[in-house]
């Protein structure tokens, strides 16, 4: 070959190819070499070797018998880097140490054998400074560079360093190691976790649900779903508060949260379960959504432990007070059958024997049969065995379940029983009752449903031992007494009674000796702390008291014991589970001087019972605190509005006259101005006091709250956002149109207050079912629910059990009256309906006013359109008020309408009047007067002149006082509200 030879080829394939050598083929500097065995090479292969060490990469060239090595800067760098003291030493210690693995390969090639190439081949090189190895990795080829004649003159060896690529890949492969591990951990966590996630293609209506989404509604992980399995699922009452929210998501406009709770229906295995979902629309840029997505999370325990915590609440009220055994296990019978909506629940007696049912008494639904007296119960299947064998009996279905098929299913459903639990009670391993749950359906009972049904038959269990506990003391008692009385003809058997009541006493009785050891005990000792009666006799009863305790009871001990004289006290004596106790002690010296008998009663529940009545007593302090303070305001405003009458339609009247200078007329314009202020005053506060004179009629919320959003928008500021929502299907609700309006301004302007930086204020409106209780403390029924939520500062608890009271504000000294939310709460209760406070500290309070729904519907109690007919000649008023100034102030306004007056002080005057011949077109009467009240004047002349118009005026009106037919006004007015009540009378105008 020429110089064009492998060599050359092998080092153009690995660079730029030979055009490029050659365009960097320059004069070779030799002295840069340490060795340059060149001599007899051709000048063609000199050339070739100068274009090849002015190449940028490592080469370089083993030549002769003895390999001297020749080399270009970038391998001295290399070699300098790795080996700074063996620069052109060849033979120095660090090629020595690689040479053997190198020579063999060398040899091969320099006989004319093919090329070799390695592809990051590592080395491990001696450190010269520092000492210690190292490895590197180069990718190198070994060629023969052959001269002229064909003989190979040298062997190019091309030795690029690939270490940083080879670490760099190295390190990328852990990464992406790495990064696979974390996934596989997100995906373990995702499948793993309690949440689930779901997503709906808005635009081609298909639903994704993981495994984990689609077994909270009961559906196997390989169904496939769709929407409509999603509504299927779900709970009819929850279906369309759920839908709601959905829509509210995927509006252009609104964009909302979804985030509710509701009750899913499980498919396949009917299991009834409790979700939050959470979600949000995705929207392209013209603002379609195109899906929907979110998550879900099974809170059924939590709901069950919201559940389990109210019935038990319920039944520890129902047993409280309650001694009798069949009382107890019927009112705990009661609150379980309700709260699971079954057909019959009883604790009965059961005679394993004979197989045989004991019902005393047990609780059934409406129309289902008691079970009361004796049942064999292998007429109803073989569950029997069950029950002996202390197993805790669930039949989901009598049809289905093996040991109550057949004829057994069919008795059972003669007596409403399609599906049961029965919890066992033993004693000493014997079956001696139960506690039976029967449905009339098939039902697939929940863990939640199981864990309740145990508790309540423990619990229903311990309260009816402890109430025949408590028959056995009494009965002891008074056979104790009994024997008293015969004590010398029963010496013997009051023995055995004795030890009878010592073991069957509720009291802890002890034998102890001033030393501070115990030496007998009761079994109530056990039954009250749990300790064992080796426990007790093995340790000194100091060490079971409590510390704070000790001090003074071994003093009581210790004066007893100096004076010979029983003493009583209290103290707390530890439990075996780590609590305390209180006990009431009778303590009495024996005879002998070395021990003394203690009593012991446990006082738990009457401490309870004391902490109870203190609730109780001061709940009924402050209602009648708060009763006491509604009477006295009542009463206040009422007088108060009859002195602003005079004020409010004198000013009124120099107003509507001009009366006096322009100076003169701002000043009356500011004192009615500053009147009318005072009458809302008044108004707040006969609504605190629930005596405003309320006219409830159907009012459409959703028109009047539209109505409002104007003045709403002005009050709150451009600071505030203010968001109404409103359900399409609102019923009307009964409520007065105009204290509505006054009670959605004042929550207004609180929330306003409550965000004094800006933020939202939100106003919605849906229909409410309540079936239990509610935090306003309603009656169950149907209401209209009305919500006020801000995004504000929120109330503290402290702040919140006061937010109603009158009075109270938080506003500071002149910014506000205080009776902003009195006033709606005492709107919301003499309506029927309620008021509850949702509150944070930090984030914001939501006011929900329940409102009852109207029986009647919009427009049909008063037309809109009623004609009212003006009036210009009027006739003869007579007017009724015991007040002088009220009625002189009335008179005037009557004459400026037209009337001629005539005045009463009292309804009783004007009935003589009457009967003396005067002929009035027209009576306006005062209410609450001296003697007859206006309401009788009323009924008396419609009985005897029924033709004869009747306006009643009043500061505050009681419903069940005046006829609702009679027209009423509201103290104060002015000569407009006055005209507009005649109006409404339709009194005939006279020629």
């Amino acid at each position: 070959m020429t110089v064009e030879n492998e060599a050359q080829a092998n080092a153009a394939a690995l660079f730029a190819g030979p055009g490029e050598v050659r365009a960097l083929a320059r004069d070779l500097d030799w002295s840069r070499t340490p060795l340059g065995p060149t001599t007899g090479w051709s000048p063609a292969l000199r050339t070739m070797a100068r274009s090849i060490f002015d190449s940028p990469f490592p080469i370089c060239l083993w030549s002769g018998p003895h390999y001297a090595l020749i080399y270009n800067d970038p391998y001295r760098r290399i070699l300098g880097a790795k080996h700074p003291a063996s620069l052109g030493q060849p033979g120095a210690i660090a090629w020595a140490e690689i040479w053997d693995g190198l020579q063999a390969q060398f040899d091969g090639v320099a006989a004319g054998g093919d090329p070799l190439y390695f592809e990051d081949a590592p080395f491990v090189m001696a450190r010269l400074e520092g000492g210690g190895t190292e490895t590197a990795w180069f990718d190198y080829s070994l060629s023969a560079l052959r001269d002229e004649d064909g003989s190979v003159a040298a062997i190019l060896n091309i030795t690029p360093e690939t270490t940083d690529r080879l670490v760099l890949q190295r390190r990328l492969l852990d990464e992406q190691s790495a990064l696979a591990v974390s996934e596989e951990r997100l995906r373990l966590a995702v499948e793993n976790a309690d949440v689930g996630f779901w997503d709906v293609d808005v635009v081609h209506d298909t639903l994704t649900w993981p495994a984990r989404t689609k077994a909270m509604f009961g559906i196997s992980a390989d169904v496939p779903v769709t929407m409509n399995d999603f509504y299927n699922g779900l709970h009819p009452d929850d279906r369309e508060a759920t839908t709601a929210a959905y829509l509210a998501a995927a509006d252009p406009e609104r964009r909302a949260l979804y985030d509710v709770e509701y009750r899913t229906i499980g498919r396949e295995d009917g299991i009834e379960r409790w979700v939050a979902a959470k979600g949000r629309g995705v929207f392209d840029r013209a603002g379609r959504c195109l899906r929907i997505t979110g998550t879900v999370l099974d809170i059924t325990a939590r709901k069950a432990a919201d559940i389990r915590r109210n019935a038990l609440v319920d039944l520890t009220q129902a047993i409280r007070d309650l001694d009798e055994p069949a009382d107890v296990a019927y009112a705990a019978a009661e609150v379980l059958g309700h709260m699971l909506g079954s057909a019959r629940v009883g604790y009965a007696a059961i005679d394993p024997d004979a197989e045989t049912l004991h019902v005393e008494r047990d609780w059934t639904a409406t129309q289902v049969e008691s079970l009361a007296g004796v049942l064999s119960l292998r007429t109803y299947g073989s569950f029997i065995d069950s029950l002996k064998n202390a197993e805790f009996t669930v039949v989901r279905d009598v049809r289905t379940d093996p040991r109550t098929t057949g004829a057994a299913a069919v008795a059972l459903e003669g007596k409403s029983t399609r599906s049961f639990v029965n919890v066992p009670v033993m004693e000493q391993g014997r079956l001696v009752a139960v506690f039976f749950v029967n449905h009339a359906e098939a039902r697939n009972w929940s863990d939640a449903d199981l864990a309740l049904i145990r508790e309540f038959a423990e619990r229903t269990r311990n309260a009816v031992e402890r109430a025949r506990g408590e028959h056995a003391l009494r009965d002891s008692e008074a056979r104790l007494r009994e024997l008293n009385e015969t004590l010398e003809a029963q010496v013997a058997a009051r023995s055995a009674e004795r030890d009878q009541l010592w073991n069957l006493s509720q009291d802890m009785l002890a034998r102890a000796d001033y030393t501070g050891m115990m030496s007998a005990v009761s079994p109530a000792w056990t039954q009250v702390l749990g300790w064992s009666e080796r426990d007790l006799l093995t340790r000194g009863y100091a060490t079971f008291m409590h510390p704070d305790d000790e001090p003074p009871t071994l003093a009581a001990i210790g004066w007893m014991a100096e004076n010979g004289q029983p003493t009583r006290f209290e103290n707390r004596i530890a439990t075996s589970e780590g609590g305390w106790k209180p006990i009431e002690w009778t303590v009495a010296p024996e005879q002998d001087g070395v021990n003394f008998i203690a009593v012991g009663r446990d006082l738990s529940h009457a401490k309870a019972r004391e902490a109870e009545l203190e609730q109780a007593q001061e709940a009924l302090r402050q209602s009648q605190k708060m009763e006491a303070m509604g009477s006295l305001t009542g009463g206040v405003a009422h007088d108060f509005n009859n002195l602003l009458t005079p004020i409010i339609g004198s000013l009124d009247m120099l107003v509507r006259k001009g009366v006096g200078s322009e100076r003169e007329r701002r000043l009356i314009d500011g004192a009615l101005q500053s009147a009318e202020r005072a009458k809302t005053l008044v108004q707040r506060l006969l609504a605190f006091a629930r005596r405003q004179p309320l006219q409830p009629t159907a009012v459409d919320v959703a028109r009047l709250i539209e109505g409002m959003v104007g003045l709403l928008a002005s009050t709150l500021g451009p600071a505030i956002d203010m968001r109404v929502d409103l359900a399409d299907d609102l019923p009307p609700a009964k409520a007065d149109p105009n204290q509505l309006e006054m009670a959605l301004l004042n929550l207004a302007v609180n929330a306003r207050d409550a965000m004094p930086e800006g933020g939202e204020l939100t106003i919605t409106a849906r229909r409410e079912t309540v079936r239990g209780r509610h935090a306003s403390g309603v009656r169950p029924g149907h209401y209209l629910r009305l919500c006020v939520g801000d995004t504000g500062t929120g109330m503290d608890e402290a702040t919140l059990l006061r937010a109603t009271e009158p009075f109270f504000s938080t506003k500071g000294v002149g910014k506000g009256t205080g009776l902003g939310l009195s006033m709606v709460h005492g709107l919301a209760a003499q309506l029927g309906g309620g008021l509850s406070i949702d509150s944070t500290p930090g984030h914001g309070t939501t006011i929900e006013l329940l409102l009852p729904i109207s029986a009647i519907l919009v427009g049909d109690a008063e037309p809109d359109d009623a004609p009212s007919r003006a009036m210009e000649a009027r006739g003869v008023a007579l007017l009724v008020d015991d007040e002088d100034l009220v009625r002189m102030s009335t008179a005037d306004m009557l004459v400026d309408l037209g009337y001629e007056v005539v005045e009463a002080s009292s309804a009783e005057e004007a009935l003589a009047l009457l009967q003396n011949g005067i002929e009035p077109d027209l009576v306006v009467t005062d209410h609450l007067m001296p003697g007859m009240s206006g309401a009788h004047l009323a009924r008396e002349l419609k009985a005897h002149r029924p033709g004869l118009p009747v306006l009643i005026v009043s500061g505050y009106a009681e419903a069940d006082g005046i006829d609702p037919d009679i027209a009423r006004l509201t103290k104060p007015f002015r000569i407009a509200d006055l005209a507009e009540s005649l109006s409404a009378l339709a009194v005939p105008a006279i020629d």
